[in-house]
């Protein structure tokens, strides 16, 4: 069952801040979670994200494949609408991975949406850092993933601020490179095309 982006309501559209990155239609109306599901498919291991909400009707698909050297991944809303792109680059001075989110299936640097940028591997907690196409200097990120898919502890900040969590995960005792589902529970307001993008890149980053 296909299901569109909910729409805004107005005690969050005039009183709560949204917290929107790809779209004002994908922040959610109230508190509430998304069950994501990865699988792989295909001789060229294709990765397959299908997004749902809490009745199980398709809100987002993400698609790449595991053979695609900058790991590539496409994101489209239920009816197959094209969303936004992700690219992996490499920083050559730091050799550290960096991700580029593009607007629909662009690849332009004016179509850029946000970056992502790992944190440096010997820092205690491993982190994503997200910056913003008009944060040019790039010193502060706007937003920051904390943690580690495979350890099983995922959470998104705004600041001070946790507006995002993965709070349960299929297989719990052993994760498979082949299957897997997880849940995430959102603040009012968030944009949830945004927070299953970084997601996605945190999993092809841990797992590829």
């Amino acid at each position: 069952m296909e299901a569109s982006a909910p729409e805004l309501p107005m005690e969050v559209a005039h009183g709560l801040p949204m917290i929107s990155v790809v779209e004002d239609s994908f922040c959610v109306t109230y508190p509430t979670e998304i069950t994501v599901n990865k699988k792989y498919r295909g001789f060229f291991l294709n990765q397959r994200y299908e997004v749902l909400d809490l009745n199980g009707n398709l809100l987002l698909q993400v698609d790449g494949s595991s053979l695609d050297v900058r790991k590539k991944r496409v994101m489209r809303d239920a009816t197959g609408s094209l969303i936004l792109t992700m690219r992996q680059k490499i920083k050559v001075v730091t050799l550290r991975h960096r991700w580029v989110v593009y607007r629909g299936g662009m690849s332009e640097e004016k179509d850029v949406i946000f970056g992502v940028e790992r944190s440096h591997p010997l820092d205690m907690k491993p982190r994503l850092e997200v910056f913003m196409a008009t944060n040019i200097n790039e010193h502060i990120s706007s937003f920051q993933l904390v943690g580690s898919h495979i350890d099983k502890s995922c959470k998104v900040y705004k600041g001070d601020t946790m507006i995002a969590e993965v709070i349960d995960v299929y297989p719990r005792s052993n994760f498979s490179k082949w299957t897997e589902s997880f849940r995430v529970k959102l603040n009012a307001g968030v944009d949830f095309a945004f927070i299953v993008a970084l997601l996605v890149i945190l999993t092809v980053n841990d797992y590829i």
